[in-house]
């Protein structure tokens, strides 16, 4: 063979190589991602956590921001995904002979998603969550020919009801349909609850009351305008939390002389967010707080930005006001909510929208970054794309202004209403408290306070009562009933 033969023969060869490496895994789609992804939502589902409602929480909080990532993620264009930290609790089983397997117990994990596309973000959560992947492998590797590499994948992983009677394993499907399905009426369970509730509530009294104390002590030595908690942590932990940073106020005050007149908010991590509180993350040291307090002063000349950012829009939209609804979902960084308005600002100054400055007046309006066309909430306030078309967008803000008065004014009849009937709870059944958790809205709890009152239970009496979506007795001793309880 000749010296050029061999040298044509090597190129190709290089060639074969290179183009390996630069063409790109194919993306995954959505429909995939889901199906990948289905040992894990069964590990994490909160429909399994009902008897332990602070881990239900943290898991309904953290699928929501995963699928806001990969979310991201699928949009073509979209800018760079931030890293995003997520907690899940994850169910654990063990062998209980050869023809059941039972929960048993949870454990938490904590990572960090860095990722850049769909595919490594599945691969990463279920490594993570110590789940196998051996379904995701031929995706992972991108091999295939042809007509055959050509076709999209689309595996169900849904295996049929004899592969679960013939190995033992328990269905997941079955599972959580059996998980919604038992459940006790509420005279029973109220029967059969009502001790170990007294006596847990009785037993968390000091502890509550040292909350107080704690709170008010920290609120006056700081100068703080309020402390907050964005979950429903236990009294003990929250204790903790207020214990942290008293000791922090002791071996290091000079660094929190610039939280005078802030909100703290107790989170999932620290910084500053949408409505200006100071978030003190649950599972930062005291180092990433101090340096947190010391940036302070920039995170504040942020929040005056978007302040500026906010009224700007609002003399372009006729006076609708920006808002956020923290109740209605995850905690907002404040630099997520200023890069939004920028984006939102920029788009809408180039148009010369014909609104008549006061004629939005009284409305208000939420950015999304993962929708692509506005709304209308049934609480009344408005839902926009931070890439709405400005024309588009005027157009729907004037079309459905009177609806959208219509139901902000229902709104507050509906709040009105609920809390005059939390009160009259209160007071009929002899309550201590009564209280609900933020995703029971307000004609759900007007629905189930009615019926407690028709009810009348003997055994709730002088104890704290929480409305949520299931039956639990926290650690504190509170009550969690399910807003549509049975009778």
């Amino acid at each position: 063979m000749s010296v050029t033969a061999i040298l044509r023969s090597a190129v190709r060869a290089e060639n074969r190589h290179v183009v390996t490496h630069i063409i790109p895994k194919r993306a995954l789609s959505g429909a995939e991602a889901v199906n990948a992804l289905r040992p894990f939502y069964f590990a994490v589902h909160p429909d399994f956590f009902g008897q332990h409602p602070k881990e239900r929480e943290v898991n309904e909080n953290s699928l929501k921001r995963l699928n806001g990532y990969l979310e991201s993620l699928q949009k073509p264009g979209g800018r760079p995904v931030r890293p995003t930290r997520l907690t899940f609790y994850v169910r654990e089983t063990q062998a209980q002979g050869d023809e059941e397997r039972k929960a048993a117990g949870f454990r938490p994990v904590t990572f960090t998603l860095q990722t850049r596309d769909v595919l490594s973000t599945v691969v990463d959560v279920l490594r993570s969550c110590s789940l196998s992947v051996e379904h995701v492998q031929a995706l992972q590797s991108g091999s295939g020919s042809g007509a055959a590499a050509a076709r999209p994948f689309y595996r169900p992983i849904k295996w049929d009801k004899t592969y679960y009677a013939f190995t033992g394993f328990r269905d997941p499907e079955q599972e959580l349909e059996q998980a919604r399905r038992v459940e006790p009426a509420l005279s029973v369970w109220l029967r059969d609850n009502e001790a170990g509730a007294s006596q847990k509530q009785s037993a968390s009294l000091p502890r509550r009351e040292e909350l107080e104390r704690l709170k008010t002590e920290l609120r006056e030595k700081l100068g703080l305008g309020d402390i907050r908690w964005q979950r429903c942590w236990d009294v003990s932990h929250r204790c903790c939390q207020l214990q942290s940073l008293a000791r922090l106020s002791l071996q290091n005050p000079e660094a929190l002389l610039n939280l005078r007149g802030h909100t703290i908010l107790y989170s999932d991590q620290s910084g500053m967010n949408a409505s200006g509180y100071v978030m003190l993350g649950n599972t930062d040291v005291h180092h990433h707080w101090a340096r947190l307090f010391e940036r302070l002063p920039s995170y504040c000349g942020l929040f005056q930005q978007t302040e500026c950012l906010k009224e700007q829009i609002s003399l372009l939209l006729g006076g609708v006001q920006v808002v956020h609804v923290e109740r209605l979902g995850p905690v907002l960084p404040l630099e997520e909510h200023y890069a939004a308005l920028s984006a939102f600002q920029n788009r809408l100054l180039p148009q010369r929208l014909v609104l008549h400055p006061r004629s939005l007046q009284g409305l208000t309006m939420t950015l999304e970054n993962d929708r692509t066309r506005p709304s209308l909430h049934e609480l009344g306030h408005f839902i926009i794309p931070t890439a709405s078309d400005p024309a588009q967008l005027r157009s729907f803000l004037q079309s459905r202004a009177q609806e959208a008065r219509k139901r902000m004014k229902s709104r507050k009849e509906l709040e009105a209403e609920e809390q005059a009937v939390v009160e009259r709870c209160v007071r009929r059944l002899s309550l201590s408290v009564l209280t609900k958790e933020p995703s029971v809205s307000s004609s759900q709890m007007i629905q189930c306070c009615r019926r407690l009152l028709d009810e009348c239970s003997p055994h709730v009496q002088g104890l704290r009562l929480r409305v949520s979506h299931f039956y639990s007795v926290v650690q504190d001793g509170d009550l969690c009933i399910p807003w549509d309880w049975k009778s």
